[in-house]
């Protein structure tokens, strides 16, 4: 089955569009990556979703134009992705949509909210599409999220010791694939990746700059004791796991009242300390477990200076624990949100969970998403009794 995977993530930049060719071999799920694609947001649709966002205030007309024009924009990355990516065949479209609130309250999420309606997309392509995975989750008593621990489980299990996946978007999340003694898997967000160093950016470089690319601001400052010192009290880094967050908390409002307890910084210095922030909370979330290693994917792995300190923070090397990207497990590590959100497309089309609730807090397993039918009618596969144990990339065959 070929599957497109749609995902615009917490920094909403840009649309990703994944194609996988997923099937079963055993008990095994092969992954057969065919691609990704990328499409920018629009400049205007970009500004109009970033006023929208908490903590700023809308209103449902600006609620219904965004969630119509970003459904357009999913439709034309889709139609996009299956011409160039699966000739013309895609068989299901995955679209994980535009998260706008995550709707979250002393460590239970009570809703999320995620647009870019899917009708577009079933429209312009003829596919049928599954989407808002998140809902069912959240409705079992799960925080719906992180949604990338069932591929993450799957993909890593086997490996020696307690690997750990990390993600590096506007948020950072983890999933601990073990403990080291068969115990249950666990993922949750640890804070912010790129949020609040996007937003200062935004902020401190006279609109100039979304962010820092190549960590080149970062790699100029000097991190200021204070205000990561400040930073770090936030109350979240101390809750217990399953646990999530968004921009709901770290915004730029969250970073203006910690710079208010510092004085005027040079952008630089607050860009730097930004990114000892998130190189720390994340070493931090993941050493109590005894990680043996971190497999590091998302648009974070970009900013050397980010993964640079996040190793140190890690340990370096000798005892320390050791950094990689998901690119030398053999899947890139700009597109692997993208590619977990087609399997869990493929699940759902099967009838088979793709939760874990050890991972997401809920009562139990859910079949996710809502399925909007393609030009056909609901043309998907017999159900499935039993879903796969693991996951493995295969590199795409050459002539």
């Amino acid at each position: 089955m070929r599957v497109v995977g749609l995902m615009s993530g917490t920094s909403y930049d840009a649309i990703d569009a994944a194609a996988a060719d997923l099937g079963l071999d055993g008990d095994t799920l092969v992954l057969t990556p065919l691609g990704m694609i990328s499409t920018a947001y629009e400049d205007g649709l970009r500004a109009e979703l970033a006023g929208a966002l908490p903590p700023a205030a809308t209103d449902l007309a600006t609620v219904c134009r965004l969630d119509t024009r970003i459904g357009r924009a999913f439709a034309a990355a889709a139609v996009r992705a299956d011409l160039e990516l699966c000739e013309g065949r895609a068989d299901v479209i995955a679209s994980h949509g535009q998260t706008v609130y995550h709707w979250a309250e002393a460590g239970r999420v009570h809703g999320t909210l995620q647009i870019g309606e899917p009708a577009w997309i079933a429209e312009a392509t003829g596919r049928p599409v599954v989407s808002g995975f998140r809902t069912r989750d959240v409705a079992a008593g799960g925080q719906g999220a992180p949604l990338v621990s069932v591929f993450d489980v799957m993909w890593l299990r086997g490996r020696p010791g307690v690997p750990v996946a990390l993600n590096l978007g506007g948020i950072a999340n983890v999933t601990v694939v073990g403990d080291g003694a068969g115990g249950a898997p666990l993922a949750f967000d640890t804070g912010p990746a790129n949020a609040l160093i996007d937003a200062a950016v935004r902020e401190l470089a006279g609109g100039e700059r979304s962010m820092d690319v190549d960590g080149a601001l970062a790699a100029r400052g000097t991190v200021h004791p204070g205000l990561l010192r400040n930073l770090l009290e936030e109350p979240y880094y101390a809750l217990p796991a399953p646990k999530t967050t968004g921009k709901e908390l770290f915004h730029l409002p969250h970073l203006r009242a910690a710079l208010d307890t510092c004085g005027p910084l040079p952008a630089e210095d607050v860009v730097a300390t930004l990114t000892r922030l998130t190189a720390r909370t994340v070493a931090d979330a993941v050493r109590p477990f005894g990680a043996t290693e971190v497999i590091a994917s998302g648009g974070g792995t970009r900013n050397p200076v980010l993964m640079r300190w996040l190793r140190e923070e890690l340990g370096g090397g000798g005892a320390g624990v050791p950094l990689r990207t998901s690119d030398e497990l053999g899947l890139p590590s700009g597109t692997k949100e993208a590619y977990a959100f087609a399997v869990l497309g493929w699940l759902t089309a099967h009838g088979l969970p793709a939760t874990l609730p050890s991972c997401t807090g809920a009562r139990h397993p859910s079949v996710l998403g809502s399925l909007t039918p393609g030009a056909a009618g609901r043309t998907l596969p017999a159900p499935l009794t039993t879903a796969p144990a693991r996951l493995v990339v295969r590199a795409p065959r050459t002539y």
